[in-house]
C-alpha cells in the first residue's frame, strides 16, 4: 500500500502554488508585424486607399506621356462628363455589392426607363415631369422584381439578374419596336428630359448638370451609408447574414429595399443618359452591366460582401475613365484600352482576396 504521510509534502507544494496570484495575462496578437502585414491591414480598414493611388499615379503618368491636352481643364472636365453615367449606374451596383449579391440588369433597366420616359412624353404627349415620374417608378418596379426573387424565391443573385437582363431588354425592345427617338424629337417636346445635359463653362472647363446631379447623388448615398442604421445594417447583411440575422435585423426587408433602391438609381441614370446623348435608343448604354461592375471593384468593393464605399466607386469611374481618355489621346487602338481595363479588374479582385486575408 502506498504511505499516505510520504505524500504530505506533494500536497503542500500544490497549495503553496495555488496560494500565490498569477499576474500573467494571456497574449493573443501578435508581437510584430511585417511592414506587409501593416501594409495588408492599412488597406483593410481603409478601401478607398488604393484605388485613389492608382488614379493619381494615372492622371501623373498620362501628363508626362501626354502633356498638356490631358491636363487642361477641358479634357478633365470631359472626362468627368463620361464618366457620368458609369458613376450613376456604379453607385445602384455598389449597394447590391455590398450585400454580397450583383445586378447584372441595371444596364437593361436604365435604358427600359429611358424608353419609357421618351415614349410617354415625346410619343403620347404626356407632361415630361410624369414621364420622368412614370420611368422612375418603372426603374423602382424592375428593382422590386429582383428582390422579391432573391428574398421571397431564394435564387441566386447572379441568376436572377441575368434572367431578369434578357426580360428587361426584350421588353425594351418590344415596347421600342426598335426605334431610335431622334434628339431633334426629344427637344422640340420634351426638352425637360435633355435638361441635365445641359453644358455648364467654369473657368474653361465643360460640365453638364448631370455631372453636379451624379455628385449630389454621391454624397446622399454616402450619408444614408455612414450616418444611417440602414446603412450599418446593409454592411452587416453583408458581412454575416446569418448574425445580422440573429441580432435583430430583419435581412429580407433591407435586401428587398436595395434592389429597389438600385431600380430606383438606375432610372435617374436614364434621365441622365438622355441628357447625355440627346436621343431616346434601345440600343444604349449596351455596356453599361460590364462598365458599373467594373467601377465597383476597382473602386475597391469587396464581391464578396461587407465592404465598399461610394466614394470608391466614384473614384474607380474615374480611374477607368482616366484610363481610356489617357490611352485615346496616346494614340492606343480601342481594343488595348478594353484589354487594359481587363488588367485592372484581375488586379482589383486579386488585390482584394489578400486584404480579405486579414480577417480570416
Amino acid at each position: 500500500m502506498t504511505d499516505i504521510g510520504n505524500s504530505r509534502p506533494g500536497i503542500q507544494a500544490f497549495e503553496a502554488v495555488l496560494d500565490k496570484p498569477d499576474t500573467r495575462v494571456a497574449e493573443f496578437e501578435v508581437s510584430a508585424k511585417s511592414p506587409l502585414q501593416k501594409l495588408q491591414h492599412f488597406l483593410h480598414a481603409n478601401p478607398t486607399a488604393v484605388p485613389a493611388i492608382v488614379l493619381l499615379l494615372g492622371v501623373i503618368v498620362f501628363s508626362l506621356i501626354v502633356g498638356s491636352r490631358f491636363l487642361s481643364a477641358f479634357n478633365l472636365s470631359l472626362i468627368i462628363q463620361q464618366v457620368t453615367i458609369i458613376g450613376v449606374i456604379g453607385i445602384a451596383q455598389t449597394l447590391i455589392v455590398i450585400t454580397a449579391g450583383i445586378d447584372l440588369s441595371v444596364g437593361a433597366i436604365m435604358v427600359l426607363c429611358s424608353v419609357i420616359m421618351g415614349k410617354l412624353a415625346v410619343m403620347m404627349g404626356l407632361p415630361a415631369p410624369i414621364a420622368l415620374a412614370a420611368g422612375i417608378a418603372a426603374g423602382a418596379g424592375c428593382g422590386a422584381i429582383n428582390g422579391v426573387l432573391v428574398t421571397r424565391f431564394r435564387l441566386p443573385p447572379f441568376i436572377v439578374t441575368l434572367g431578369t437582363w434578357s426580360i428587361f431588354f426584350a421588353l425594351n425592345l418590344w415596347y421600342s419596336a426598335s426605334e431610335t427617338i431622334r434628339s431633334q424629337e426629344v427637344a422640340r417636346t420634351a426638352p425637360f428630359l435633355q435638361w441635365l445635359g445641359t453644358p455648364v463653362d467654369v473657368l474653361g472647363a465643360r460640365f453638364t448638370y448631370g455631372s453636379f446631379f451624379m455628385l449630389a447623388l454621391v454624397g446622399l448615398v454616402w450619408f444614408v451609408l455612414n450616418r444611417t442604421a440602414f446603412g450599418r445594417h446593409l454592411y452587416a447583411v453583408g458581412d454575416d447574414p446569418d448574425a445580422a440575422r440573429l441580432s435583430g435585423i430583419r435581412t429580407d426587408r433591407i435586401l428587398f429595399t436595395v434592389y429597389v433602391l438600385a431600380g430606383t438609381i438606375c432610372a435617374l441614370g436614364a434621365w441622365i443618359l438622355i441628357g447625355r446623348i440627346g436621343s431616346i435608343s434601345p440600343q444604349a448604354g449596351q455596356t453599361a452591366n460590364l462598365d458599373s461592375i467594373t467601377a465597383v471593384v476597382v473602386g475597391g468593393a469587396s464581391l464578396f460582401g461587407g465592404r465598399g464605399s461610394i466614394i470608391g466607386t466614384l473614384v474607380g469611374a474615374l480611374i477607368v475613365g482616366v484610363f481610356r481618355n489617357g490611352l485615346a489621346l496616346s494614340g492606343v487602338d480601342v481594343l488595348w484600352q478594353e484589354f487594359t481595363v481587363g488588367w485592372l479588374i484581375i488586379i482589383a479582385v486579386a488585390l482584394d482576396q489578400w486584404i480579405r486575408k486579414v480577417s480570416a
